[in-house]
């Protein structure tokens, strides 16, 4: 039986199409470490699921011998597929074909791709791994990057938008991810930066390595540019598709929701003994957090960056839910400039989504000292404040211990809209901690007494007894509720069930100017 030559042909481009740059090239990106673009989609993606288009596209250049240099897809695999049955839209690109550089037709398909996911209302997730813009091809490779950036710019806060660095993500090419809303990096095997070491060295005369200027470690520890850092890339891979499993398709969906195995009404007796006696002794919020939450699971975000305030997503209930948390154990939970920023993002990523948000209170305050007054601690402070007021979805707020100044305020207080706010009994809310207040009110009491030490101690005790409690607050309705600990859980569940038609709006506006 003679084949059909024209589906031969076909059969033979689509080969040609999936080899990319060649088998010599996809054995030197083995070589590296890395799998190459059609690669991670199989693990990204269900199995059989993707469906590829513009496979035959390829660029129009002629200047320095591109004619010869053709390859189909032109170095970007753009399609959709599923994620546990949930539709996605990819684009995945491969540095086997011209390192993954990016000119008009490269830039055209990737807009392409995010236009549908816009339209039809799905996450859309890019796999970058590109020496960045195609210098032969000139200013059209800039203006493909601009064109993402508008797609990336009008997509936000529409659909979710995840970024994985896969390889190098140099100059231009950096902007796309850091408009989307999470970055996942490859420890050791991926990088980021606007300009390169050898640039570096001849501006600044800074020599430094590649993994120094912009791995995943210095983007997820140090400039927060990083959200998500995994050892491998099948890691990052399976990580990402965990945090969709959080997430809606688009602004007007809900999250998914699970129907727990966790029991709603579970009561935990350890959490009656986790605040130490003394207020001084730092203890692990994240504990707190998995003995509340269903199975004990939480996915946090930006884990090493700012740990003293900790996001992340976790259940309750089978409720997908954004949690804030000041970290006791780590600055004594004080807010700085990075952990404001960090928790401004976050709730305002949640509140476009649907996502209610959980926040667990032990602040002592703003951090003091001029580093923080000269970076604009007032500035960012006041992003985190901003963020919570404009917030419409369900705020649920437990202060566990401290709740003090302007602080009290900021941590989805009951004055910004706080929909459901309870207290532990070991809740200390006031404007500042009993040492200071002290401090300022007997100021000439001390100074004359007989005995200043014994005499403070004194005044320190009757302070915290009539004010370091919930009690007050609680009198004026700041506090809905004071409750055990142990059945924070069950209270929590049941306030996200109650609060699940609510409705709230902000006044017209085209937006906001948040003090960026």
């Amino acid at each position: 039986m003679s084949k059909n030559p024209k589906i031969e042909h076909l059969k033979e481009l689509r080969k040609q199409a999936a080899l990319g740059g060649g088998p010599e090239r996809i054995e030197a990106q083995h070589k590296r470490g890395r799998l190459t673009a059609r690669e991670r989609l199989a693990i990204l993606l269900d199995r059989g699921s993707f469906r590829e288009v513009d496979t035959f596209v390829t660029h129009n250049a002629t200047n320095f011998g591109m004619e010869k240099r053709k390859y189909l897809g032109d170095g970007v695999v753009t399609g959709w597929g599923t994620v546990e049955g949930r539709l996605v839209y990819v684009f995945s690109q491969d540095f086997t074909v011209m390192g993954g550089s990016l000119g008009e037709a490269h830039a055209r398909k990737i807009v392409k791709i995010m236009e549908m996911a816009l339209k039809n209302g799905a996450p859309v997730i890019g796999l970058n791994d590109s020496g960045g813009a195609r210098i032969q091809e000139g200013v059209v490779s800039l203006g493909g990057y601009a064109d993402i950036f508008l797609q990336n710019t009008l997509a936000s806060g529409v659909i979710p938008q995840i970024s994985v660095i896969m390889g190098p993500s140099a100059g231009g090419a950096v902007y796309s991810p850091a408009l989307t809303d999470f970055i996942f990096m490859v420890r050791n095997s991926s990088y980021m930066f606007v300009t390169g070491p050898d640039v570096v060295k001849t501006v600044t005369h800074e020599d430094v390595t590649f993994e120094e200027l912009g791995g995943a470690s210095v983007h997820s520890e140090t400039s927060g540019v990083c959200h998500v850092a995994a050892d491998s890339e099948a890691d990052t891979l399976y990580l990402v598709r965990k945090l969709l499993s959080y997430l809606p398709q688009n602004n007007l969906e809900d999250p998914p929701y699970v129907p727990p195995a966790d029991d709603p009404l579970r009561a935990e007796d350890a959490l009656d003994e986790i605040i130490p006696e003394d207020p001084g002794k730092p203890y692990d919020i994240k504990d707190v957090i998995r003995l509340i939450v269903d199975d004990g699971q939480f996915f946090e975000i930006h884990e090493a960056y700012a740990a003293n305030i900790v996001v992340g997503f976790a259940r309750l209930g089978g409720h997908s839910v954004g949690i804030v948390a000041n970290q006791p154990a780590v600055l004594a939970g004080v807010l700085d400039i990075d952990a404001s920023e960090k928790a401004a993002r976050f709730v305002r990523f949640c509140d476009a989504f649907n996502i209610p948000i959980i926040t667990f209170v032990d602040v002592p305050g703003f951090l003091p000292g001029t580093h923080q007054e000269h970076g604009g601690i007032i500035r960012s402070g006041a992003k985190l404040l901003y963020a919570y007021c404009e917030a419409t979805v369900p705020k649920l707020t437990v202060i566990t211990r401290k709740a003090y100044g302007g602080a009290y305020d900021v941590m989805s207080s009951k004055h910004i809209r706080g929909d459901l706010n309870f207290a532990w009994p070991s809740a200390e809310i006031a404007v500042m901690g009993p040492d200071g207040a002290v401090n300022i009110i007997f100021r000439r009491e001390l100074a004359e007494a007989e005995d200043p030490v014994a005499r403070k101690a004194e005044l320190v005790s009757e302070y915290r007894e009539t004010f370091a409690n919930p009690y007050i607050a609680a009198s004026r309705g700041y506090v809905d509720d004071v409750i055990r600990p142990r059945e924070t859980r069950s209270r929590l569940i049941n306030g996200l069930e109650m609060l699940a038609n609510k409705r709230d709006s902000n006044p017209p506006k085209k937006h906001g100017n948040m003090p960026l």
